[in-house]
């Protein structure tokens, strides 16, 4: 890149919008999303440097009323109609470029609050260009009332029914067992894992109420309100939109309704075509409707009538035969000149020694999970069939990487009962829960299956699928069998990498952060390393 010379008082402007002024590397500032997804869309067409065309074409131009906005004393009225000059210049260059990608070089932050645990779960699942944190139900009690009330999505159909009240005395219930039982697990994980005086305090509390909440979030329908924040693209933020206002339940489609209009504050360009009125939603939600109605159709009339998965667990159902020698392949073609045709072949030759040499020489300087392996990786593939509770589902879902699908969540899987409640009086009352719980499920959704769903405790399983390569399995599951993490996905991610390393015993080696262990306060030792942080202890 040729050097640039700038006078005095373009530098002096210069620097309110970019890290820095002479580095090859800078990051943009203090600009619209607008005008950043506007002037990364030009860049690309321009001989110009970044800077020079932020200057020339940008801060110079009338049009796109930048001058304005490096005013310290900006009042809010003038700010606003520079804002919208913005906007109108970035839409010129977008209808002048009319690429898709630029949308991804804007984002905002949504913050959704007060939203059920359905509701985040169908956010969570649009994967590619969006990052979710979601309030925790291991960390945070959840038996707390606002106004007299617990905190579960008051469903507007089901209130204008009949089952009103068998889906608010429900509801209400499941929380006044989880509230209840807090206290005598408590005490009784208390009594049989003590306080060991050499543990700061603070952290043996920490992981004990996360044991406790652990075993006892079951109990929390999918109702229950939580918060969640999101950080996403353009695209990313269209396609929600988009999918959440076609959704058949109400309150996915007023998140989508309201989603529109607070984004469209912050990235209105990025997102006008989640506008209900723009022909781009018109068209595709025609296109998704007629999808779903052909589909069911089909179902109706050809699909069999097959008894569905009955027992907990993970199946592996499918995996590709030639996997061993396309992750061989793939592995030599970036050390070689050979074609990757030619590199199958050869790999598919080679003895069980030596493709254990040549994974052994991917994988012997790997010192912890997070040193990813290659590439190559990928070029495994596994599909896996699941049954396992809501309450893991929701913390496996969140795997952007993975091709996934569920079923409505329902009460007829059966549910999971955590080992700490058996042969206790907890354990009959926890019990008594979930048979309330689907009696009245079963009622509801004879005219209500998809409302129903806000009221199935999250201990009953989820029926759902995921195809992924070893790469991410490699990921998923090192990441998630960890002893901090919860008893139900600790289980599942043993129990995918075990699926994986029987039908190919060679690919252990890149699994082998996998923690096959088991634990009593698998929270400890991460509260002890957090609360040594605090204190500034090494």
């Amino acid at each position: 890149m040729p050097d640039e010379e700038f006078t005095e008082s373009q530098l002096k402007i210069l620097r309110h919008f970019v890290t820095n002024t002479g580095s090859n590397l800078f990051v943009l500032k203090n600009l619209p999303e607008v005008i950043k997804g506007a002037l990364f869309s030009r860049y690309s067409r321009s001989t110009l440097s970044l800077r020079s065309l932020l200057l020339k074409e940008f801060i110079a131009n009338e049009e796109a009323a930048l001058n304005s906005l490096t005013t310290a004393q900006l009042e809010k009225e003038e700010e606003g109609i520079a804002l919208h000059k913005a906007q109108a210049f970035y839409d010129r260059i977008l209808d002048g470029y009319g690429d898709d990608s630029i949308g991804e070089l804007g984002g905002a932050h949504l913050a959704a609050e007060g939203v059920s645990m359905l509701a985040a779960k169908e956010i969570e699942e649009c994967r590619i260009g969006g990052s979710p944190l979601e309030k925790s139900t291991r960390y945070i009690y959840f038996d707390q009332k606002v106004n007299g009330r617990y905190q579960f999505y008051q469903e507007p159909v089901l209130l204008t029914s009949a089952y009103k009240d068998l889906f608010l005395d429900t509801s209400n219930f499941l929380f006044d067992v989880y509230a209840k039982l807090i206290p005598p697990l408590t005490q009784r994980i208390e009594k049989y894992f003590p306080h060991d005086p050499t543990i700061s305090k603070a952290a043996y509390t920490a992981a004990l109420r996360a044991k406790v909440l652990d075993c006892l979030r079951g109990l929390l329908p999918a109702g229950t309100l939580t918060n969640l924040g999101v950080y996403g693209n353009g695209r990313f933020f269209e396609t929600l939109l988009q999918k959440l206002q076609r959704h058949p339940l109400s309150e996915m489609q007023d998140l989508g309704r309201k989603g529109y209009q607070e984004l469209s504050q912050v990235i209105p360009s990025f997102i006008r075509r989640a506008h209900p009125e723009n022909r781009h939603f018109q068209a595709t939600l025609q296109y998704y409707e007629e999808t779903e109605r052909q589909l069911h159709h089909f179902s109706s009339h050809h699909a069999p009538s097959i008894p569905p998965m009955n027992s907990p667990g993970v199946r592996l159902i499918h995996s590709d035969p030639d996997a061993l020698a396309k992750v061989a392949a793939a592995l030599l073609f970036e050390t070689t000149d050979s074609g990757l045709s030619e590199l199958f072949t050869f790999a598919k030759s080679l003895s069980e020694e030596e493709l254990a040499l040549l994974f052994d020489a991917t994988t012997s300087a790997r010192a912890n999970r997070r040193h990813k392996s290659p590439r190559a990786l990928e070029h495994a593939s596994f599909t896996f069939e699941l049954l396992i509770d809501y309450g893991g589902f929701r913390d496996l879902q969140r795997h952007r990487m993975v091709t996934q699908e569920k079923q409505l969540l329902t009460c007829n899987h059966g549910y999971f009962l955590p080992e700490e409640l058996k042969g206790t009086e907890m354990e009959e009352e926890y019990c008594n829960a979930m048979l309330r719980a689907k009696e009245a499920y079963d009622t509801i959704a004879s005219s209500f299956p998809e409302e129903a769903q806000y009221m199935v405790p999250m201990a009953y399983n989820i029926h759902w699928y995921c195809h992924l390569n070893l790469r991410a399995i490699q990921w998923l599951c090192e990441l998630r069998s960890q002893a901090a993490g919860h008893a139900t996905y600790r289980r599942v991610a043993q129990e995918m990498a075990q699926e994986v390393t029987k039908k190919f015993p060679l690919f252990e080696r890149f699994l082998k952060f996998v923690d096959t262990e088991d634990y009593t306060l698998g929270r400890l030792d991460a509260e002890v390393r957090q609360e040594n942080k605090v204190r500034g202890v090494s």
